[in-house]
């Protein structure tokens, strides 16, 4: 009787989960394609599962290009400081450092004359610098250079 009633208790349970779909796959959702926005100052966040500087680097070689391009003229001098890598999670060409006070635009210069503009943002304790920045300066990721900063 026992076996009975086991057996009756599995076949109920098992068609339960088939109603319910607890046995089924679930359906596997589409590769989701990223688009670049319209707008060229717009960097987006890396995609998931990115994990070298190619693929973290979302900026696109215009913008790259615009920002290794613009000019120092005009900008006043902040300082020198070194800086490391920032997270290469954080898009865009920025710069972090206790040199800035306020939010602005301006340009990080290395000793052998390499520029890019970055965004400045204060910041507490060692100097970081994006990925972008340094791609765009042609620094290996371990490097700890030294940058001047300015600020426009």
């Amino acid at each position: 009787m026992k076996q009975i009633l086991l057996l009756t208790l599995s076949a109920v349970v098992l068609a339960s989960c088939g109603a319910f779909g607890g046995l089924q796959p679930k359906p596997q959702t589409p590769d989701v394609q990223i688009v670049m926005p319209l707008d060229p100052t717009v960097v987006l966040p890396p995609p998931v599962g990115a994990n070298t500087a190619a693929t973290l680097d979302t900026t696109t070689e215009a913008q790259r290009a615009a920002a290794v391009a613009a000019p120092v003229a005009g900008a006043r001098e902040l300082g020198k400081v070194t800086v490391a890598l920032g997270s290469p999670a954080e898009p865009g060409f920025w710069l972090r450092t206790a040199l800035v006070t306020a939010p602005g635009k301006g340009k990080v210069v290395t000793a052998s004359g390499a520029s890019v503009a970055v965004d400045l943002q204060s910041g507490s304790g060692g100097a970081l610098l994006s990925l972008a920045a340094y791609r765009a300066l042609g620094l290996a990721l371990t490097d700890l250079p030294e940058v001047t900063v300015f600020m426009e």
